[in-house]
């Protein structure tokens, strides 16, 4: 096991120097627990390259059953507790806007069904909050995508549940010359300074920006979208901003949708399969998905 875990902490930060800050060990005791897992093994798990130490195919399977054993050790531990308590703990990983939007009203539908629930909420986002999902960590984690592959299908242990897909709209000041457009097209916005309230936006706004042949001018980021909202009504530039996120309202501004194709956030819930069938996850999922339903007719 202490092999098991030394090799995914490789895996995880990429080098054996920062696995080893990682796990409270020297650089040396890290090479020492690889070296004796290939020696188990008869072959090599890991390999360096220029983007630093990467698995091999072997190192990827042992990977992927460290992380199994990891989150089944994890589950015994939860029903160990509950022998003692006789209630059941669930854990849940959110990022903050859709858990703010989704999960109050979903908690709500569980307790009134179990409620001998005890929860516990932790704040992530999806690149932390999904590996806890992996090793048992967490129950299950709100999480989203920009456009592109689904968080949870980067991992055969997770499954993912689609909950709602969420436009980003732009939002300006109330006397922008474009404040009163029923919708944009990016290419419109291309001389346009901009703030934005999430890091990973950035990167999704010049892959859009370059589809419509501009390069956009940021001038601030945040990690936080009523901040970014204030200082677009501060005159600093508009924003892109996930229709989640615009509640609630900022006096002065206005937000106008982007024409298809625009930018999407997608939203939905992971867990490990054999969590996925306990009553209280089932429920919680379910529940989920009725308040997005109810989000989207809404």
């Amino acid at each position: 096991m202490q092999r098991l875990r030394v090799l995914r902490a490789v895996a995880e930060h990429g080098s054996f120097n920062r696995a080893a800050t990682a796990l409270r060990l020297t650089p040396s005791a890290v090479s020492q627990h690889v070296a004796a897992l290939e020696r188990s093994l008869g072959t090599q798990v890991v390999t360096r390259s220029t983007r630093g130490v990467v698995l091999t195919p072997a190192g990827q399977i042992m990977f992927n059953a460290a992380e199994s054993v990891t989150a089944e050790l994890e589950h015994a531990r939860r029903r160990v507790d509950r022998l003692g308590t006789g209630r059941t703990q669930l854990t849940i990983a959110t990022f903050t806007s859709g858990g703010r939007l989704l999960l109050p009203g979903a908690l709500q539908r569980l307790t009134a069904a179990h409620p001998d629930t005890v929860l516990h909420v932790k704040e992530h986002e999806p690149e932390t909050g999904l590996p806890l999902v992996r090793q048992g960590a967490v129950d299950l984690a709100l999480a989203y995508s920009f456009d592109g592959p689904v968080p949870g299908r980067h991992g055969r242990t997770l499954r993912w549940t689609p909950l709602l897909d969420d436009p980003l709209h732009v939002v300006l000041r109330e006397d922008h010359l474009l404040a009163d457009r029923d919708d944009l097209d990016l290419a419109e916005l291309a001389d346009e300074p901009w703030v934005l309230g999430c890091l990973k936006t950035e990167a999704f706004l010049r892959r859009y920006a370059e589809g419509a042949g501009f390069d956009p001018q940021v001038r601030g980021t945040t990690t936080d979208y009523f901040f970014a909202r204030s200082l677009v009504g501060a005159g600093m530039g508009i924003s892109l901003i996930p229709a989640i996120a615009l509640a609630p309202r900022v006096p002065g501004l206005r937000t106008v949708p982007i024409r298809p194709p625009a930018p999407t956030r997608h939203i939905g819930v992971a867990t490990i399969d054999r969590r996925r069938d306990h009553p209280h996850v089932a429920t919680l999922i379910q529940a989920l998905q009725a308040e997005a339903a109810a989000k989207r007719s809404g």
